[in-house]
């Protein structure tokens, strides 16, 4: 789950993991600084018409195939039984959303595995694109391409259940809590918006806050949504997502499809995402995929 982590995903339901992948895991959820989270430089919507951009025209790594890439295996709620190719799952779904905005039937995609490490160095890709919870960054951005953002993430609260946080409601609830957040991060601005009355916690990374919370040295924690999925099923034992909200302070992580540096197809891309943004396709997946599969309530 690339938002403010680069890549924390929600695991499979009762997937046993070994103490080596789980290691790595982590590493490759540590939250990533508020300052290379999002930038302005980040890409703005397409000024491409889509009736420009028909399967034909496209520059393809296959011609008249679109090619697809995540990573394996691809976690629930962003994909369905490790199977991208179903249309389940809310990324799985965008892509075929995409694909359709292009002109390309269902059966016209297929799908290839690239791993999250591989896929942000600079370098020509055997993809069209490849989506799999990658946050935008200037940083990034230097070494390849990303469309117009298809999901924006709100910052979520974890506790313990049992903790007289678990039940919140609001915002306000959680005035009176010690929480934590990992230093120099999205979550760690948007607890000003809880404004509690015990300064904030500060951890090197999203996990050793993780395990304060576990040790219950803090009342609860900050991390985006995905990274909060992840936290939750794979991490910490006994703990729950209190809620989510939309942080109105810092910037706010975005996914974005990524695509080879200068890629003449990132313009149709991007025009494909503004087009479901506009039409209300990306909210609907989204309540459907990530809303209704989670039931995170949200605090305001």
């Amino acid at each position: 789950m690339r938002i403010s982590c680069t890549t924390p995903r929600l695991p499979a339901p009762r997937l046993v993991l070994s103490a080596a992948v789980l290691a790595l895991t982590v590493t490759a959820a540590a939250c990533a600084p508020a300052s290379d989270s999002a930038d302005a430089s980040a890409p703005a919507s397409s000024s491409t018409s889509l009736a420009d951009c028909r399967p034909g025209s496209l520059a393809l790594t296959t011609p008249g195939v679109l090619t697809v890439a995540t990573d394996d295996p691809a976690y629930s709620p962003w994909f369905v039984d490790n199977t991208p190719t179903n249309g389940e799952g809310f990324e799985s779904a965008v892509a075929y959303a995409v694909a359709d905005k292009l002109g390309f039937a269902k059966n016209q995609v297929t799908w290839t595995k690239a791993g999250f490490n591989q896929v942000i160095q600079p370098g020509k890709k055997n993809f069209d694109f490849d989506i799999n919870q990658f946050s935008i960054s200037a940083q990034r951005a230097k070494a390849v391409d990303f469309s117009s953002p298809y999901y924006s993430a709100s910052q979520a609260i974890i506790t313990l259940q049992g903790s007289k946080y678990a039940g919140a409601t609001s915002l306000a609830d959680l005035k009176g809590a010690k929480l934590g957040a990992q230093i120099a991060t999205t979550s760690l601005t948007a607890i000003d918006q809880i404004a509690p009355t015990t300064a904030p916690l500060v951890y090197d990374d999203t996990s050793k806050a993780g395990q304060a919370l576990q040790n219950r040295q803090v009342d609860a924690i900050v991390a985006d949504l995905p990274t909060a999925y992840y936290l939750t099923s794979a991490e910490l034992t006994g703990a729950k997502i209190v809620g989510e909200f939309q942080p109105t302070k810092g910037e706010q992580e975005r996914f974005g499809l990524l695509l080879s540096k200068g890629s003449a197809l990132t313009p149709c891309v991007s025009a494909a995402v503004d087009a479901l943004t506009s039409d209300g396709t990306l909210t609907r997946l989204q309540d459907r995929w990530l809303t209704q599969a989670t039931s995170v309530p949200e605090l305001r």
